[in-house]
């Protein structure tokens, strides 16, 4: 079975106060190069930006990681992307701190984890 990670951006990007407000695009991009040397047991990840975040990593597929531009909201966008992934059979997990949005996702059987738990994965 395909493992699906989705990763909230803005979620994951805000739960660090390193300055991330003062370079939206730039914690973006950062995020992302972390995402692509991760050592991950998921098979695809997904990474969700919106707003000014866009303006630091392009839309489309770098490896093994897929960035999403949301068109509105990134709440819309990653809920999408989890009910997609589920609908192809993939195992779904969705890294967010958004209560709200982790009910939406919890209606497509994804699993929720918070940002702490990728941040974690990620200094390894």
């Amino acid at each position: 079975m395909t493992r699906v990670l989705i990763v909230d951006g803005a979620n994951v990007v805000g739960a660090t106060p390193d300055g991330w407000w003062k370079d939206r695009p730039g914690a973006a991009a950062r995020l992302h190069e972390r995402l692509l040397v991760a050592d991950l047991v998921h098979d695809e990840v997904v990474l969700v930006l919106e707003g000014q975040a866009k303006a630091g990593v392009p839309a489309g597929r770098d490896a093994h990681v897929r960035i999403v531009h949301a068109p509105r909201d990134g709440d819309a966008a990653i809920v999408a992307a989890a009910r997609g992934a589920a609908e192809s059979g993939a195992s779904v997990t969705v890294v967010t701190a958004d209560r709200a949005l982790a009910a939406r996702v919890a209606s497509v059987d994804a699993e929720v984890l918070r940002p702490s738990w990728l941040l974690d994965q990620l200094d390894r």
